[in-house]
C-alpha cells in the first residue's frame, strides 16, 4: 500500500514520468512499454519497495526524485542517496541529499578540502554546505564556521540603505543567517555568533587573515572578482575546508568585470584535492515551476548568443575589404 500510494497515485506518477503502463493486481505488478523503460521502472519499483519495507517514506516528491536519480545513472542504489542524513535540524527535519548531484556534492565535501558547487538557484548548494559545516562543528572536526558573501548590489546601491556599514551589508548576509537558524536553535546559533565560533561577514573582510581549523563557505561566488577569489582561496589554513557556491548565469558585477568563479573554474579543475560539482535545472528542489523558469531563461540566453553571432557575421560580410 505504501509503494502504490493512495489511489495508486505513486504508480500513476511513475507511469507519467517513465512512459510505461503499470497494471496492479494485489501484490503483483505488470509493466508494459519499451524494454529500456520497463527495465528502468522495474529497478525503481524494486528499490522503492525495499526502502519502504525498512520504513522509508514513499511520498510523491520522493518518487519523482527517485525517477530523476535513476534516469541520471541506472547503477545508483537509491538507499545510498536517500538514507544519507547530513544533519538533523532544529526543527527535527533531517537535511539530506535529494538527488544524485546533491549526493555527489556531499561526498565531495567529505573527501576534498576545497569544493566548488556551481549551478542555478534552488539546487541546495549553500544549504547543504551549511549543514555539512554545522555537522563538522558538532563533531568537533572544525573549531569554527566562517560564512562569507560578496556585498554586490543587484540593481540597488548600498549607499541608499540606512545605518552603519555593518547594517548596510547585513541584508546581503541574511540568507546565510536564515539557513543557519533553520539548522540550529535560534538561541544556540546567536550564542555561537556572539562568541565568534560562527562568523558571518562580507567577503572583503577576509583580507589579511589565515583561517585554521575552520569550515569556510563563500556564497554567491559568481559576484567575486578575480582578485577577491584569489584572496579568499589563499586564506585557507591547516585543518580547514572551503566550499564555494555560485551561479555563473547570475553575475551582478559591473560590465567588463571578470567573475572570479568563472576564472577559478577554468584555472583549478586539474588540481588534486579540489572538486567541482555542477548542478542543472534538473536538480532544483524548490517549486516545480522554478525548473521551467530556469529553462525559459536559458533558452532566451541561447537565442541572444545566436543573434549576437549572426550580427557579428553580418558585420564581417559588410565590412570593406
Amino acid at each position: 500500500m505504501q509503494l502504490y500510494g493512495m489511489n495508486n497515485d505513486n504508480l500513476k506518477l511513475i507511469e507519467r514520468e517513465i512512459g510505461v503502463s503499470i497494471h496492479a493486481r494485489g501484490n503483483e505488478l505488470t509493466l508494459i512499454g519499451s524494454a529500456d523503460m520497463v527495465a528502468l521502472a522495474r529497478s525503481l519499483l524494486e528499490q522503492l519497495y525495499a526502502m519502504g519495507k525498512k520504513g522509508a517514506p514513499l511520498d510523491l516528491p520522493d518518487i519523482a526524485r527517485a525517477v530523476s536519480v535513476l534516469r541520471g545513472d541506472r547503477r545508483v542504489a537509491l538507499k545510498e542517496v536517500f538514507h544519507d542524513k547530513v544533519l538533523v535540524g532544529s526543527r527535527a527535519r533531517p537535511v539530506q541529499p535529494k538527488g544524485l548531484a546533491q549526493k555527489r556534492y556531499v561526498d565531495a565535501i567529505r573527501e576534498k578540502d576545497i569544493v566548488f558547487g556551481i549551478g542555478p538557484a534552488g539546487t541546495g548548494k549553500t544549504y547543504l554546505a551549511m549543514a555539512m559545516a554545522v555537522r563538522a562543528l558538532l563533531d568537533k572536526t572544525c573549531k569554527r564556521i566562517v560564512l562569507a558573501r560578496p556585498a554586490v548590489e543587484a540593481g540597488e546601491k548600498l549607499g541608499f540603505l540606512p545605518g552603519t556599514m555593518a547594517e548596510k551589508v547585513n541584508p546581503y548576509l541574511r540568507p546565510l543567517y536564515d539557513a543557519l537558524h533553520d539548522m540550529m536553535d535560534f538561541e544556540r546559533a546567536e550564542e555561537l555568533v556572539e562568541r565568534g565560533v560562527i562568523e558571518v561577514a562580507p567577503l572583503a573582510f577576509m583580507r589579511g587573515r589565515t583561517l585554521n581549523d575552520s569550515f569556510v563557505i563563500l556564497d554567491e561566488a559568481q559576484n567575486s572578482t578575480t582578485e577577491q577569489m584569489k584572496m579568499f582561496l589563499t586564506r585557507l589554513g591547516y585543518e580547514s575546508k572551503a566550499v564555494i557556491t555560485g551561479d555563473v548565469t547570475q553575475v551582478d558585477l559591473p560590465t567588463g568585470a571578470r567573475s572570479g568563479l568563472l576564472e577559478a573554474q577554468s584555472l583549478l579543475t586539474e588540481i588534486p584535492g579540489i572538486a567541482f560539482c555542477n548542478f542543472t535545472e534538473v536538480d532544483v528542489v524548490r517549486h516545480p515551476l522554478v525548473q521551467q523558469i530556469i529553462k525559459a531563461y536559458d533558452r532566451l540566453d541561447a537565442q541572444k548568443k545566436e543573434a549576437a553571432k549572426e550580427a557579428a557575421a553580418n558585420r564581417a560580410k559588410q565590412a570593406p575589404k
